[in-house]
């Protein structure tokens, strides 16, 4: 179907009469083509708030500045409709290198307008800075911020100079200051206006290019940036140091970020005045300018880089830092483990370069010292899992490595886990606040009593920043009168909310550093006729005199000891702390140069002393319950007793004819297979409770061959049996010709092939994988008590290299012999034979094997693990199934000779005739067979030539008829025929048989009487005709 063509007027009318007045949706378009003049109506409908705004609650599209545009925040081109919801915020931007001068980021307000709109956006073009700095003048930015279109500098110069150019200038809208920037700051005096030079009496200036982290990760520059003040007047005070020359220090917040860094590290560097020296803070930063300041010949003294990355050498030449790295906690960590006899510890920390290199570090110091990092775990923002894996293998003595905020992330977790208390220690970073871990923090959900509790206990190692002596270093300063003096420049501000508190004596300090390394330099530039105002940036000379300066410093600062090693890094001593009630106390130090370790010991523990740096495993060996032993062993007894009766019982009575007929050689062996296989139950319940672990091998060897040969002889010798009796008497075309002679060396032979494959294969798996003990470990048990020890559960086993493939081996060709057994035994249950009497009774023996070891031995290999239950089955199973092969064989036997007397008889018959009467019997037997054969020959002879007989005498009768019936059809044509001449009678032909034909019995009877003469010849009595149809 078409639709109606719909004029757009039409459709507008539509929808808005179908959508309420007044509301519009934001975020989902619907575009209804009808036809191609049809508008595209739009829906816009904020389906994350689930809200309608009104005409009141919504805000225009502006235009975009020129060269320039606007970024629609969370929505495509496609999204954007002509009306944006409340809250919303556009963001502008500028094309090429243009800047947005005025708001960027404008919102969308309740009532219908943008944020900002009397502070116009505009896209302009940067003015390059070098107009923004003047040496020995100020330069004063109006408006502040980036030098863009209509940026006014002015110009101004220090006291006693004077300016020569343009005290102002303009920046254009092309990008360019329209006057160029004073070149030189002459000096003049009161002569100059005489035009007379003047001799300048002040001192020239040094300058030092920083870069302080006002905010950002680590807002250091707050507290250090007033300390490294306070060094610079002190310093530009003495008379004795650097007395020509004045430090002034030229600074940028780089916030801690390496990218807004590299910004500030081009000013600074192309930028006049030229300077001598670079101080970054931040290991990021530090890297970043570190890495580029050799191309400058700068040398680069950091004062709050603590990352082992930078004491590379080779990577950084010119790098010095009064913090010292962070690797040299590892060492006091390591003596505290040693102190403490921890050989086994874990480490978490989180994943960044300054943790990861630290933790490196450690793991190869703490191998050298013979201590093991059992667990390692490292996490991005969410230590969850990285906590739960240490408490899943049962970390005791926990480093762990992580920034402030995340502390507190890991420890809520360690809560959680409850990996906390008087089995567990953690260490941790010292420069933490010290109540960091009552800060609200909105990213864990744990409570402060719980975050408490939590951290009790634990131990800090933390670089000593503040000299705890009493000492007036080379700032005459002690370290308490440094504090006071940097809490009156702060102006009474928190120390604990002030970013970089604890590294501002390492500020002052690295200040004095540099100070005394220039001093030190004045006299050998001197001696080469340099001078340090001469230094540029391809002078490698002076960088060469302050670096040989600085490595060789020494000196006592409000820190402590300055001394830098060969890397460029402080060395300085180690503070031990540890949390006690809630509070961090001193419970000693460490100096990591001379290895000496001063201790308080004030240590305090939640046990009773330090704890374990693991669970004492105390190994228990499982052993078969002695009473299922002694039980089993009497039932095994008693079996080997029965045997023993039962093998003298067939011995003994050997001549009677009906022990004779089951034969009892084989019957022999069963009882001595069945004796052996009981004779494996004593080892098998041997372990290491009753011989020594050395001689349990032997144990093992006693196991296999007893039990194999036991089965080997016991089932060999049935299944020879009644595999016989299958193949005589089951094969039904030529069973009277199979009936021969049992030949007794046979079934020996058929018994020993079997038994020599079980001892070959044996002796194989015994020279190529020989069996030893070998030990299986369960599951840790926790004792009853409160008892920081687990029980380690062992178990013996007799196993070899390649054990399971060995019992598949065994296992699958016992299991077929089973199975064919099974099968034979049911073939032959209906067959009766007076040459083995007793197959009946060996197929139901058969039969109860096959399933007691079928079901047994796939058990015993689930059940291996549980000693008792192992054993029982096994060795159940044995003795069931050799009391039944006894009980089944034997009794029957003993039972008849007993109840019908047949042993005195049968003795006695034997005692008089001797073995003549079964020699003659049997002599007899297989004549007459042989007689049997030949008659049975004859017959067949006799039956063809009656066949061929038949055959020839219906072709006679045949041949009569047709000419019969010819002769009959001449008399009808020709009147008086004359009779028919006399032919030759075919061979054989008489007249009886024309008249008579003779009946096939008696045509049968008669062919058999002419062979009477051969019958008789055969000594054959016609008694004897009906064997020839048996």
């Amino acid at each position: 179907m078409v639709p109606p063509r719909v004029s757009s007027s039409a459709l507008r009318e539509f929808f808005l009469a179908t959508v309420a007045p007044g509301l519009l949706t934001w975020g989902l378009k619907l575009v209804l083509k009808l036809d191609l003049y049809w508008n595209s109506v739009k829906l816009l409908c904020n389906i994350s708030c689930k809200k309608c705004y009104t005409n009141q609650e919504r805000c225009a599209i502006i235009r975009p500045p020129r060269d320039g545009g606007i970024r629609y925040r969370g929505l495509t081109q496609e999204q954007v409709g002509l009306i944006l919801p409340v809250d919303y915020e556009i963001e502008y931007i500028c094309r090429g290198s243009r800047v947005i001068v005025g708001p960027k980021v404008r919102k969308c307000l309740s009532n219908g307008t943008w944020t900002e709109m009397d502070h116009h956006s505009r896209c302009l073009l940067l003015c390059p800075r070098v107009w923004t700095s003047l040496e020995n003048g100020r330069v004063t930015v109006l408006p502040p911020g980036p030098p863009a279109e209509g940026t006014v500098l002015h110009y101004s110069c220090h006291a006693g100079f004077l300016l020569e150019g343009r005290n102002i200038s303009h920046c254009t809208k092309l990008g360019n200051w329209d006057s160029p920037k004073p070149l030189v700051a002459l000096c003049y005096t009161l002569l100059t206006l005489l035009s007379w030079p003047c001799a300048v009496t002040g001192k020239k200036k040094l300058y030092i290019g920083a870069l302080f982290p006002m905010s950002g990760g680590w807002p250091g520059g707050q507290a250090c940036l007033p300390a490294a003040q306070m060094a610079l007047d002190l310093v530009n005070n003495r008379s004795d140091i650097l007395p020509d020359y004045e430090l002034e220090l030229i600074y940028y917040d780089s916030m801690c970020d390496p990218g807004e860094a590299t910004k500030l590290l081009y000013d600074l560097l192309y930028t006049e005045p030229i300077k001598i020296v670079l101080m970054p803070g931040c290991s990021s930063v530090s890297t970043l300018v570190a890495e580029a300041a050799r191309m400058w010949n700068l040398i680069v003294f950091s004062y709050g880089s603590s990352s082992p990355a930078l004491s590379n050498r080779q990577r950084f030449p010119t790098f010095f830092r009064t913090h010292p790295s962070a690797t040299l906690h590892n060492p006091t960590r390591v003596r505290l483990f040693q102190k403490w006899k921890w050989t086994k510890i874990a480490t978490i920390q989180q994943t960044t370069e300054v943790f990861t290199s630290t933790l490196d570090d450690l793991e190869q110091r703490v191998k050298e010292a013979g201590i093991e990092i059992s667990v390692r775990q490292s996490f991005l923002t969410d230590p969850a899992v990285a906590v739960k894996n240490l408490k899943r293998q049962d970390a005791r003595i926990i480093v762990g490595l992580f920034y402030e905020t995340e502390a507190r992330k890991v420890f809520c977790e360690v809560y959680k886990e409850k990996l906390f208390g008087k089995k567990y220690v953690w260490f941790l970073i010292g420069w933490y606040a010290d109540n960091w871990f009552k800060i609200k923090d909105p990213a864990i959900n744990c409570t402060v009593e719980q975050m408490t509790e939590a951290v009790e206990g634990h131990v800090t190692t933390e670089i000593v920043m503040l000299n705890p002596e009493t000492v007036r270093g080379a700032s005459n300063l002690t370290s308490q009168e440094f504090l006071a003096q940097l809490m009156s420049r702060l102006g009474g501000k928190n120390p604990e909310e002030t970013g970089g508190f604890q590294e501002a004596p390492l500020a002052y300090d690295a200040v004095w550093a540099l100070a005394l390394a220039l001093n030190k330099t004045v006299a050998p530039l001197r001696g080469k006729g340099r001078r340090l105002e001469d230094f540029n940036y391809n002078n490698k000379d002076i960088t060469s005199e302050i670096y040989r300066a600085l490595n060789t410093s020494s000196f006592e600062g409000v820190s402590g000891h300055v001394v830098f090693d060969a890397q460029g890094s402080r060395m300085a001593w180690t503070l031990i702390e540890q949390l006690q009630g809630g509070s961090y106390k001193k419970i000693g130090y460490y100096d990591s140069t001379k290895g000496n370790l001063s201790w308080y010991g004030n240590d305090k523990w939640i046990g009773a002393g330090p704890p374990a740096d693991q669970t004492v495993v105390i190994e228990e060996f499982r052993f078969l319950s002695q009473k299922l032993f002694v039980s089993v062993s009497v039932f095994a007894g008693m079996g080997i007793l029965l045997g023993i009766v039962c093998l003298t019982f067939n011995i003994y009575n050997s001549n009677v004819r009906y022990i004779q007929n089951s034969q009892p050689y084989l019957n022999n062996i069963t009882a001595v297979g069945c004796v052996l296989a009981l004779a494996a139950v004593f080892p098998l319940g041997i372990d290491g409770h009753h011989v020594h672990r050395s001689q349990f091998p032997v144990v093992c060897q006693f196991r296999l061959w007893l039990l194999g040969l036991g089965f080997s002889l016991a089932y060999g010798s049935m299944f020879t049996k009644i595999w016989w009796v299958h193949t005589v008497y089951t094969k039904k075309d030529e069973k009277k010709e199979k009936r021969k002679h049992l030949e007794p060396w046979k079934l020996y032979a058929t018994v020993g092939v079997l038994l020599a494959i079980d001892v070959l294969s044996l002796m194989i798996w015994q020279i190529v994988d020989p069996l030893h003990i070998t030990v299986e470990k369960f599951t840790k048990e926790a004792p009853k008590a409160d008892l920081d020890v687990l029980i380690q559960p062992l178990l013996e086993h007799c196993s070899s290299e390649k054990m399971n493939t060995w019992l598949g081996v065994v296992y699958g060709y016992k299991g077929l012999l089973l199975l064919l057994g099974i099968f034979l035994a049911y073939e032959t249950k209906s067959i009766s034979t007076e040459k083995i009497n007793d197959h009946r009774a060996v197929g139901m023996a058969i039969y109860n094997v096959a399933v007691l070891c079928m079901i047994t031995a796939p058990v015993t290999m689930i059940l291996s693990s549980q000693q008792d239950a192992s054993f029982a089955f096994a060795s159940l199973a044995i003795v069931f199934s050799v009391y039944i092969t006894l009980v089944v064989l034997f009794v029957p036997k003993m039972r008849r000779l007993i109840t019908r007397g047949e042993w005195q008889s049968e003795q006695q018959d034997t005692l008089k005739t001797g073995s003549s009467t079964n020699n003659n019997d049997e002599e007899k037997s297989r004549q007459l067979e042989r007689e049997n054969r030949e008659l049975q020959k004859i017959i067949q002879e006799k039956e063809e030539r009656v066949t061929e007989l038949r055959n020839q005498l219906a072709e006679r009768q045949a041949l009569r008829s047709r000419r019969h019936t010819s002769s009959q059809n001449q008399n009808q044509n020709h009147s008086a025929p004359p009779p028919p001449s006399s032919q030759a009678e075919p061979p054989g032909y008489s007249p009886g048989t024309e008249q008579h034909s003779l009946p096939p019995s008696f045509s049968n009877s008669s062919n058999l009487y002419q062979g009477e003469g051969k019958l008789s010849r055969n000594h054959c009595h016609n008694s004897r005709l009906p064997l020839l149809y048996k």
